[in-house]
């Protein structure tokens, strides 16, 4: 039975008012003025207000904004009983949070019928926000999932920590890293086009096929090679926009070499200590995103990894943000910012993420953001 409450500083009204509409089987409230049905409607949430627009202490407008500005009541359907009909006055009306009115004096069957059709809007309102929560729930226990999958931190042989901020509860940014053997470590970072589950769902695909080593007849020490395959195995259409930039290498620890590949993606940002400054060296190769052009060549490179080296590898997120005033950050000042953060005894990766979250002109960054450090001892 839905719950009707009635605001009217007339007894008259509220009785005639409560009559009606228990005869159409609601559950009906009075109240005299607009503190008390405020206090009324806090304490049990109704389904539908009918206020007066005229009463002493607070009118109707005051009851209206207050009960639509309220997190628990924004949702209730409210009329506004009013004699002005003039169109300055539901302009009025209207601004404070109406959803409807009713003139007086009243007609029963307008009365009827404004009703049932705010009962329906108020359901409909309500089983939406009950969607919205669903749906709320599943993406949360999705994030959950996600976050699962990632890799832990790695203190030895060398140091690998990552920070991973996602646009949305979901995102596009995936990573891992393993050993491939006791002297080879796999390292990469794809960032899949869109946001959200879109974008989540071949990101996870690619992670769960590597880790498995799904992919046949392929060299995972190559990065060239998985490239190439994972460029078979996930080419868009015309219906779906599924490819993705990434960052794949492998580090021997025994010689030092790291060899890698990209495709499409911003470069991985190895930092050597050499007095006085620091040596920079942007690791990139040649290369269309996965999924983009089914003929698309990779290659490999190889770099020999210094002592008391940083490499970091990240998606576009982490440099694409735009300030407060107004301009869009660039790559060569986020390497700015990975190179000061050298200078740090400690805590180099968390300094970068508080600057890029200070940095950011909005509450949350336009696109995912993802960064892995690696140290080398």
């Amino acid at each position: 039975m839905f719950q009707i409450l009635v605001i009217d500083d007339d007894s008259s009204i509220q009785i005639l008012l409560k009559r009606i509409l228990e005869k159409q089987h609601y559950q009906v409230i009075t109240t005299s003025n607009g503190r008390e049905g405020i206090l009324q409607a806090v304490a049990s949430p109704p389904a539908l207000i009918i206020c007066d627009w005229m009463m002493p202490e607070l009118s109707g407008l005051e009851v209206c904004n207050f009960i639509k500005n309220h997190p628990n009541l924004s949702s209730t359907f409210f009329i506004l009983l009013t004699s002005l009909d003039s169109v300055s006055d539901r302009v009025k009306g209207l601004d404070s949070g109406a959803d409807d009115f009713i003139s007086t004096p009243i007609e029963q069957n307008e009365l009827k019928a404004r009703v049932r059709a705010g009962l329906r809007l108020h359901q409909l309102n309500r089983d939406l926000q009950n969607q919205k929560l669903l749906l709320e729930t599943e993406l949360s226990e999705a994030t959950d999932y996600v976050k699962s999958l990632l890799p832990l931190p790695i203190n030895q042989p060398l140091n690998i920590d990552y920070m991973f901020l996602p646009s949305r509860k979901l995102g596009g940014d995936c990573f891992d890293y393993y050993w491939l053997d006791g002297d080879h470590l796999v390292i990469y970072l794809l960032d899949a086009v869109g946001h959200g589950l879109k974008a989540t769902l071949p990101a996870i695909s690619v992670l769960n096929l590597l880790r498995s080593r799904a992919l046949k007849g392929v060299n995972y020490y190559q990065p060239s090679q998985v490239l190439s395959a994972l460029n078979d195995a996930f080419q868009t259409d015309d219906k779906t926009e599924k490819y993705f930039t990434i960052w794949y290498g492998v580090y021997n620890h025994v010689n030092r070499q790291l060899t890698y590949a990209s495709a499409g993606h911003p470069p991985a940002v190895l930092l050597s200590p050499k007095s006085p400054n620091v040596h920079i060296n942007l690791l990139k190769t040649p290369g269309t995103p996965i999924g983009m052009f089914c003929q698309a060549k990779y290659v490999d490179e190889i770099c020999q990894v210094g002592e008391l080296s940083s490499l970091y590898i990240f998606s576009d997120g982490a440099y694409e943000i735009t300030t407060f005033d107004g301009i869009l950050w660039s790559l060569e000042q986020f390497i700015q910012l990975l190179v000061r953060s050298q200078n740090l005894p400690k805590s180099q990766l968390e300094y970068v993420i508080k600057y890029l979250v200070n940095l950011n002109s909005k509450e949350t960054f336009d696109d995912d953001l993802a960064i892995i450090h690696i140290k080398f001892d």
